[in-house]
């Protein structure tokens, strides 16, 4: 890379669970810099992130939010992500543009769980990340089980940069780790230095060591000071923070109250004194790749209503100007964002977070350049675990869906969507019922499409038990002139599962001509479309062994309805039989929750494949088994329930198996086929 980027900004997302307070604590870093001279708050509907009618309307964000401020001449972009883990894609996909990462959460130790997702995900991608602990004005908090927690679900060391000061259970102030200056809150100004607290001098040293120990793992210089009791200076100790947050090699700690303003000034200042500056993630992130033009990469899509298409984009290296040709299209304007305000700039350097206008063609995640064979790494994506099968309400409108979905996926790459190839159902598939709320909200909101929603059907299958060694169809239609004749005998056996249809033929001596046989095979292929339970039928072989015709009034059309009729009257001696899908499920999940999980899946059916704790996630197991796709519908809502939102799985089909009788029955009446609908 030939271009250094000055050091004049960062790029910071905000992530953590839902209720943590993120979309709040924007809203007070954009009030301290200055930037907004009026806090709006979620309840009000009035903030800069969460803008979206549909965040609005739920108080809780659905995607990310992009919002620049200044502080002390550098240009902060933060990045307000969704917290329901049913927006993780969102969050995701932005993360890894970013410089740096705020995890906020609450100081509740059983809600600290939800992290392990978050933690990993940022661990995995070395994306550097720093905690603020939120809402330390809350009855019953527990500050130290807080942090055991946290240090539990966290692969990375925690360092506590700062010591909280309590009156009760009111944070009234914190300790500086690093100086050992007190400080005390006061709302809506900055805090003041006061003298240390002697009664919080032991509890201070003992975490200030545990800092000191866990910076010194990683600086060989400072961990020879420690051992001589040498008190090494607070600049030294500022340049291990940097490095190994930096790094992603330690998680600083912080406490605050966003709503009030306590703890946001401090965790300004450390970002800028200690989170990396664009070129060093730059520099990671472009490892081996060559070059000095024009290079960035898409971190999400909007459409809005009154742009068009708007793409967030981190610049990577180089200089985007007004016009620039990306991958073969002429971009529109370059924007900051302040939530759905836009603010158009001629050009914008490496290292910044801005929207591009008519990237058409272009998706989140992709990397865009001048040369174009440049492809970046990109989050990978989630698998779908919920659907709906969806219908417009008005008939009218099935033409526009296609388009409106289309662009729905390009905004959230987390949505899929299928037109189901047995029930012929379009399938909408997504993270769960809230995600897909969202998306139905945005179909109705954006492109005046409601629509009509039901679980999707079971895509059941028939086959049969036994062997017809030979059944009859004859099909003789005379009306006028040439008649219609066809004759034929045929075999019907059960094949072994998964093996599909077999259709063959054993005619000796003429009785059926050659050029009728495809019309027998097209009438057994018709037959089997529904079956006399109501489903298509399987697993099956159909041999012609013989029958007759006419000189004059034999057709392959006669021959292809005898076949129905053979098959009409054959199919139900043959003893039908329901077969259902089957699914292969591996559910992750932390290990205190298996016996739930065990018990979840055997309550619907399932069949235990086993259990064994995951090599790559401490504490985590993953669980294998069998579930029946008609058990799946609400399976992810469940689970989430079980695993305080962190359990999650992958499915795949894997075969088709007996339905047992009795939901059999069941599944037929509410099917509505009493009988054979073949025979028209």
């Amino acid at each position: 890379m030939n271009e250094k980027v000055k050091s004049g900004s960062r790029n910071v997302a905000i992530v953590g669970p839902y209720l943590s307070g993120k979309t709040t604590l924007l809203e007070s870093l954009l009030f301290v810099t200055g930037t907004i001279s009026r806090k709006g708050s979620v309840k009000d509907s009035n903030t800069v992130g969460d803008s979206a009618a549909e965040s609005r309307d739920r108080q809780m964000s659905v995607e990310v939010s992009a919002a620049s401020t200044e502080y002390n001449d550098i240009r902060f972009t933060f990045i307000d992500c969704p917290g329901s883990v049913e927006f993780a894609q969102e969050t995701y996909n932005a993360l890894i543009g970013v410089d740096a990462a705020i995890v906020v959460c609450e100081p509740i130790r059983d809600r600290v769980l939800t992290l392990a997702p978050l933690f990993k995900f940022l661990d995995d991608w070395e994306i550097p990340h720093l905690v603020f602990v939120n809402k330390m004005d809350r009855a019953n908090i527990h500050v130290l089980e807080t942090l055991y927690a946290l240090k539990a679900v966290s692969s990375r060391p925690l360092v506590a940069h700062q010591y909280p000061i309590m009156n009760g259970e009111q944070l009234t102030g914190f300790i500086d780790m690093v100086s050992e200056q007190a400080y005390q809150y006061h709302p809506g100004a900055p805090a003041d230095p006061i003298p240390f607290p002697e009664s919080l001098k032991e509890e201070e040293r003992t975490a200030r060591a545990e800092m000191l120990e866990a910076l010194a793992n990683f600086d060989d210089h400072l961990l020879e000071e420690l051992l001589e009791d040498i008190e090494p200076p607070q600049e030294e100790i500022l340049k291990d923070l940097k490095m190994e947050l930096g790094a992603d090699l330690v998680v600083p700690v912080f406490f605050g109250v966003a709503e009030q303003d306590y703890g946001v000034r401090p965790l300004l200042e450390a970002l800028l004194r200690e989170a990396p500056e664009p070129e060093t993630t730059a520099e990671r992130r472009l490892k081996n790749i060559k070059g000095d033009t024009p290079l960035a990469q898409v971190l999400k899509t909007y459409y809005t209503p009154q742009g068009g298409k708007l793409s967030l984009v981190r610049v990577w290296r180089g200089k985007l100007t007004d016009g620039i040709v990306l991958n073969g299209i002429r971009t529109g304007g370059i924007y900051r964002l302040m939530g759905q305000q836009q603010q158009f700039v001629n050009q914008v350097s490496a290292g910044e977070i801005v929207a591009l206008s008519r990237l058409e063609g272009v998706k989140t995640g992709d990397t865009i350049s001048i040369e174009q064979q440049i492809k970046l790494p990109k989050a990978a994506q989630l698998e779908p675990v919920y659907a709906l099968a969806i219908t417009p309400e008005k008939r009218n409108d099935e033409v526009k869906l296609s388009s409106a979905i289309t662009k729905l996926l390009e905004e959230d790459s987390s949505l899929a969507w299928e037109q189901h190839g047995d029930t012929h159902e379009v399938i909408l598939w997504g993270q769960g019922e809230i995600h897909l709320q969202v998306t139905l909200d945005r179909l109705r909101r954006k492109y005046n499409l409601p629509m009509t929603t039901h679980s999707p059907q079971v895509p059941y299958k028939e086959t049969i038990r036994k062997t017809v060694a030979s059944v009859h169809g004859r099909y003789k239609h005379q009306s006028g002139g040439h008649g219609q004749f066809g004759d034929v005998f045929l075999e019907i056996k059960p094949l072994p599962r998964g093996t599909g249809f077999n259709f063959n033929e054993t005619i000796v001596g003429g009785v059926v001509p050659k050029q009728y046989i495809p019309g027998v095979e097209m009438g057994v292929r018709e037959f089997l479309t529904h079956g006399p339970l109501g489903f298509p039928i399987v697993d099956l072989a159909v041999t012609l062994t013989n029958g007759s015709y006419h000189n004059v009034d034999s057709s392959e059309q006669a021959f292809k309805q005898a076949a129905r009729l053979a098959m009409q009257t054959g199919i139900p001696q043959a003893e039908p039989t329901l077969l259902e899908p089957i699914l292969r499920v591996d559910v992750t999940t932390p290990s205190e929750f298996t016996s739930k999980v065990l018990q979840l899946v055997s309550g619907r059916r399932g069949q235990i494949l086993g259990y064994e704790g995951r090599n790559d996630w401490q504490g985590w197991d993953n669980v294998s088994a069998y579930l029946p796709q008609a058990e799946m519908q609400n399976f992810i809502v469940e689970l989430r329930s079980l695993t305080l939102g962190v359990g999650s799985f992958h499915w795949e089909y894997d075969h088709l198996q007996e339905v047992p009788e009795k939901l059999a029955e069941r599944v037929i009446q509410s099917n509505g086929n009493g009988g054979n609908s073949n025979g028209k």
